[in-house]
């Protein structure tokens, strides 16, 4: 007897079923049997539920005599299930990677209730998945397994069979069926929650509910109407149970939501059926209809309408409400023009005013915080320039990332473009501000991101995925603004004064944001990971993959509950995305914590004992702690032809390689990754890229660019420096003989 029973009917659905099909035998959680229903489709879907019958012996094939919609055919899938508990799941949509596995552990945690309830996105062409926007609803917060009567707000949610698993035992005992027609989940979903008598909620994504073009519920069809026999089906259940009364009120405005949703949208009713279907609403509501039924007072007046069948007011005042936004818009954006205007006065109005020699403006991450290169000069600049006073450029939502000291500018106001116009030194990673006008007597000084291993600057000129459009005159332009550019080796110079050629002077003192790396304490170490939540004596694995310029949606190429179930309990990942990631890498869950929202990718290192990455430049500052790095380079040559790399990982990688995630899970079961062999790898790719990262590099650019300074701080070499504390793990080490000082600073004047 299989652990779940997912059932997925499948009609005219061939484009879509290899994908979905595949999400379920995929599943870490391998305990299943997938019954797959062939609705007597036209299309190909019976030979493509064949294939995987053949090659898997969890599929159960089923093929229908003659088409009977999605709810019969579902039923056909339950009359064959052996497994303790039912998966639904649409032959267009798929589970989401270890999302059995959560269930699994969720049913168990909760003392196998009749229903768990778990959450879905919206998955567009674009690739673009949006999650449900009542997911509030599904926290796993207070007592479990519970009622109805505890959480009816589960009423709120969408009535649908497939973002729930019901124990089967239950839905056989209590005789639930799905009835033919259209909107069938709607007297499957409200009388099994009812029913139920224990639920339990799981707060996690599990389905990926596609919004294809052409579906069902996307295409106008007089078979619409069938939602009116769905809600008398309904409207029966209750009738049959005196105790269910208390859920007529609930359920009456719910029927009034979801007929006001069909009537509302253009796609699903034919022109000449829409006064029908006003007519048939208006009985339904009157039949149905409880006075008093709570909701806001909008919502209420919508009811009305159709309850008494005013369709051309309903038509009129949806108009009116449309018009109505529209000019809340134009208005908005005629107002933002104004302020724009006034904002580009401001500017030059600052711009002929002096500058000011105290004052010194900061950014990094495009406005998303503190930290990076830019926030260790500022506080450089506290700390060896307290003359000079510091201002944070940050968007509103980041600046609780701002420590006391700095000012905080949110771009786009008036303190931004004053700030801007009259501070002598500009610092920034990356791109400033397009519409900055750099002054005489400013000094701009830029970091960069780290070492490069990827292809930069001009040379994206030939790299078109990962260019994306960009402006090569203006990078120019931008380059021509630097009067420093920080380098953390020699690789780095060269590489930075040959992509971006101007007449900048180059500092190759270190890389100031691995200044902590060296300062840190064990005590600061075991305070970041008790923070964390990273229990004592625990190797804690740093994932952090970087962008895919190829792909047009990110995605985490391990499964990371996986890696950390063959690994053991004695192991836990911190996931981090890449800030293009556009959201979290994983699901916090379990020994899985993504750390994506985290601050501090510096504090995130200090906490980890290694680091796992592809190609990101964080190896370059992590081997700085000389802590182990374990390379996946899964789609290494995919990578290297769309961006290009400065040199082949393969030849002179920091650690161990992994070409796959079982190799990677090999790598730390067998102990290599902290092995001889990878100490020594590790400690020529130190010698190579961190021959100045020993603690002072900041210091080194404030006593050079603010205070004048030419004798500057002597590097410690690596094998004198102390090594960053690690609270978990006693990690190989290997150190190095003395490494050069830092290199003058050099003026290059290039021109194309």
């Amino acid at each position: 007897m299989p652990r779940f029973s997912v059932i997925v009917p499948a009609y005219q659905v061939q484009a879509y079923l290899h994908e979905c099909l595949e999400s379920v035998l995929s599943q870490s959680y391998a305990d299943l049997e997938l019954i797959a229903v062939d609705d007597c489709s036209p299309d190909a879907c019976g030979a493509v539920i064949d294939e995987f019958a053949a090659r898997d012996p969890r599929v159960r094939p089923v093929h229908l005599p003659e088409n009977q919609g999605l709810g019969p055919a579902r039923n056909a899938g339950m009359e064959r299930a052996t497994g303790d508990y039912l998966v639904f799941l649409d032959g267009d949509d798929t589970l989401t990677p270890g999302a059995l596995q959560a269930v699994a552990d969720r049913l168990k945690e909760t003392g196998e209730p009749d229903v768990l309830v778990y959450d879905y996105a919206r998955t567009h062409w674009t690739g673009e998945a949006v999650r449900n926007r009542a997911a509030a609803h599904l926290t796993e917060r207070g007592p479990a397994p519970f009622r109805l009567t505890d959480r009816p707000e589960l009423l709120e949610l969408l009535m649908v069979a497939w973002n729930k698993t019901c124990r089967r035992e239950f839905v056989e005992r209590a005789g639930f069926v799905f009835p033919p027609g259209y909107y069938e989940d709607t007297p499957w979903t409200y009388p099994v929650l009812m029913a139920a008598e224990s639920i339990a909620t799981l707060d996690r994504v599990c389905v990926h509910y596609r919004q294809r073009r052409g579906s069902i519920l996307g295409t106008p069809s007089e078979r619409h109407l069938d939602v009116f026999a769905q809600y008398d089906r309904v409207f029966a259940h209750l009738e049959s149970d005196p105790e269910l009364d208390r859920w007529r009120p609930v359920l009456f405005r719910r029927m009034a939501d979801h007929l006001a949703t069909v009537f509302g949208r253009p796609d699903r009713l034919p022109r000449h059926l829409r006064a029908e279907f006003l007519r048939r609403a208006r009985v339904h509501c009157r039949r149905y209809r409880v006075p008093g039924a709570p909701a806001p007072l909008p919502v209420r007046l919508r009811h009305a309408l159709i309850r008494l069948g005013l369709r051309r007011t309903y038509e009129a005042l949806r108009l009116a409400s449309a018009l109505r936004r529209r000019g809340v818009k134009r208005t908005a954006r005629g107002l933002r023009g104004v302020r724009t205007a006034v904002l580009r006065l401001h500017y030059r109005i600052q711009r002929s005013l002096p500058v000011r020699a105290d004052r010194a403006v900061f950014a990094a991450h495009g406005g998303r915080g503190h930290g990076g290169d830019p926030g260790a000069l500022e506080q450089a600049f506290r700390s060896f320039a307290p003359h000079v006073r510091t201002a944070w450029v940050a968007d509103a939502g980041h600046h609780h990332t701002v420590p006391p000291g700095p000012r905080r500018l949110t771009p786009g106001t008036a303190a931004y473009w004053t700030a801007l116009a009259r501070s002598r030194y500009l610092v920034a990673s990356g791109a400033v501000d397009g519409r900055l006008v750099k002054r005489r007597g400013q000094i701009l000084v830029q970091t960069q991101a780290g070492t490069p291993l990827k292809h930069m600057g001009l040379d994206l000129q030939e790299r078109p995925a990962a260019a994306r459009g960009t402006d090569f005159a203006r990078l120019l332009r931008d380059v021509d603004a630097w009067d420093y550019v920080l380098s953390a080796n020699q690789h780095s110079t060269l590489t930075w004064e040959r992509v971006h050629p101007g007449s900048y002077t180059t500092l190759e003192y270190g890389q100031p944001r691995t200044d902590v790396f060296q300062r840190a304490t064990a005590t600061d170490v075991a305070r970041l990971r008790e923070t964390l939540g990273i229990p004592e004596g625990t190797v804690a694995i740093l994932y952090a993959p970087t962008h895919r310029d190829h792909r047009r949606t990110q995605r985490a190429l391990l499964d990371l509950e996986r890696v950390v179930t063959r690994l053991g309990p004695r192991f836990m990942v911190l996931a981090r995305a890449h800030h293009r990631h556009g959201g979290p890498l994983a699901e916090s869950r379990g020994r899985v914590l993504d750390v994506s929202d985290h601050t501090s990718v510096e504090s995130l290192c200090l906490a980890s004992d290694a680091l796992v990455t592809d190609y990101s430049s964080l190896m370059f500052d992590y081997a700085g702690l000389d802590r182990p790095i374990v390379i996946h380079a899964e789609d290494q040559e995919v990578f290297e032809a769309v961006r290009g790399t400065y040199f082949d990982l393969r030849s002179f990688p920091p650690g161990a390689t992994a070409h796959s995630e079982d190799e990677l899970i090999d790598i730390f079961a067998s102990g290599h990754w902290r092995g001889s062999r990878s100490a020594q790898l590790r400690a020529a790719f130190r010698e190579r890229f961190c021959p100045y990262d020993d603690g002072r590099a900041a210091e080194r650019v404030v006593r050079h660019v603010v205070l004048g300074e030419r004798d500057l701080p002597p590097v410690v070499p690596l094998s004198e420096r102390r090594p960053a504390p690690s609270a978990a793990a006693s990690l190989a080490r290997s150190p190095l003989a003395t490494v050069p000082q830092p290199a003058g600073p050099r003026t290059v004047t290039d021109s194309l």
